[in-house]
């Protein structure tokens, strides 16, 4: 049996007035994704325990089978596991973003949490800079990874010590009772500091001279320490590979036993490698049993509102990755099932997350294994089927069975 887990970031959405009432889903070419949701089980999943904060961190954990209440404390470790950065036990791990502040006489307002999708090669640079001049203490470090997605590592600090504020959450909102809040001071004193060496390096002045977005500021969020979770051998007795651009992802994979597969091109934008993601996924299935398949485009054109620019990420999402997927599973002469969904709603109007439950397919290759639900893929139709995934970690079970 040959198994994938297809995930659009960030698909889940409310309804449009500009589409008619419809969400982006209802509205986007889906053509792949519906006929495996006519003929297969449609229904939804709680990816976001109550209590937990709906990240990508949490709501992926629970579309791969793992429950992280109990075993999640923040989304930093996963990425450093995917950049094979070794950290004590008391090591806190920060994600460090690279996000553009706007200033307003005394308010600081957050224009873009990403930094205007900053390239790889010139957020190494600024990360260079800040390593070298930031007012660090003993056992602080900095690592580049992808795009505006960097680390930050605190050892001694612990994640009760810190809020951890997504700077997604406040797109085009003040911050300035952010930057002074007394509780994360140690955060935005670090914020603050960087503003000059950011500000007058060379990379940004050149974006500035082009019309870009300036990556003016650090913010630390998502600190955690790194979690003991079982493999998916141990559990299921299956290997794996991850396909993503996005290193929380690979590391979720790398701590859960799969092997991280790193595609030239893949961006976590627009512009992200399709056929290179499929090409890749297609060769893991040749020596594994399972491989999780990530876009994360939606979710970053939720972020910036762009509504014409989500249906295109989901279209795509559909024609470039499930479409010749779904094609080309017959050819290892095995059955299949295959599991589609995203790992949370990123609503326009928010511009960040929200805990509904989403909608998710699952579908076999096997005729009568599943009744099928004759309905089209969207949120509406998914809730319709009364089908509820609670918590949403149990659609590893759906996909592969009772653990061993």
């Amino acid at each position: 049996m040959k198994y994938l887990l297809l995930i659009g970031d960030g698909m889940g959405d409310w309804p449009q007035a500009a589409l008619g009432g419809k969400t982006p889903l209802a509205a986007a070419e889906t053509g792949n994704l519906d006929f495996m949701a006519q003929n297969g089980t449609l229904g939804l999943a709680r990816t976001v325990p109550e209590g937990m904060p709906p990240g990508s961190d949490v709501a992926i954990m629970s579309l791969m089978g793992y429950n992280p209440q109990g075993i999640l404390t923040g989304r930093g470790p996963l990425e450093a596991a995917s950049m094979k950065i070794e950290t004590a036990p008391d090591e806190l791990v920060f994600r460090m973003n690279l996000v553009t502040l706007g200033h307003e006489g005394d308010s600081h307002y957050m224009r873009n949490h990403a930094a205007g999708n900053i390239p790889s090669e010139d957020a190494a640079e600024l990360v260079e800079a800040l390593a070298k001049e930031l007012p660090l203490t003993e056992g602080q470090r900095l690592f580049s990874g992808v795009s505006y997605r960097h680390l930050f590592t605190w050892p001694g600090m612990k994640p009760a010590d810190v809020p951890s504020i997504p700077p997604h959450d406040f797109r085009d909102q003040e911050v300035s009772h952010l930057l002074n809040d007394p509780a994360a001071k140690p955060l935005m004193d670090l914020a603050k500091a960087s503003w000059e060496i950011l500000g007058s390096h060379p990379v940004n002045r050149k974006r500035g001279a082009e019309g870009l977005p300036p990556a003016n500021s650090i913010w630390l969020w998502g600190p955690g320490l790194r979690p003991q979770v079982k493999t998916y051998q141990e559990r299921w007795g299956v290997t794996g590979a991850t396909v993503s651009a996005v290193d929380l992802i690979k590391g979720l994979g790398i701590l859960t036993g799969l092997e991280r597969i790193d595609v030239p091109g893949a961006t976590g934008w627009l512009d992200t490698n399709y056929e290179g993601k499929v090409k890749a996924t297609l060769e893991a299935l040749e020596k594994y049993d399972y491989v999780v398949v990530h876009i994360e485009a939606p979710d970053e054109c939720s972020h910036q509102g762009l509504l014409d620019m989500k249906l295109k990420a989901i279209s795509e999402f559909d024609s470039k990755v499930v479409g010749p997927l779904l094609s080309a599973m017959p050819r290892f002469g095995e059955e299949f099932r295959i599991l589609a969904a995203c790992d949370h709603f990123t609503p326009l109007e928010l511009k960040t997350h929200s805990a509904e439950p989403v909608p998710f397919i699952l579908y076999s290759s096997t005729v009568g294994e599943l009744k099928p639900s004759g309905l089209t893929y969207d949120e509406a139709n998914a809730a319709s089927t009364g089908v509820l995934v609670d918590p949403g970690a149990e659609l590893g079970h759906l996909l592969f069975g009772q653990e061993k």
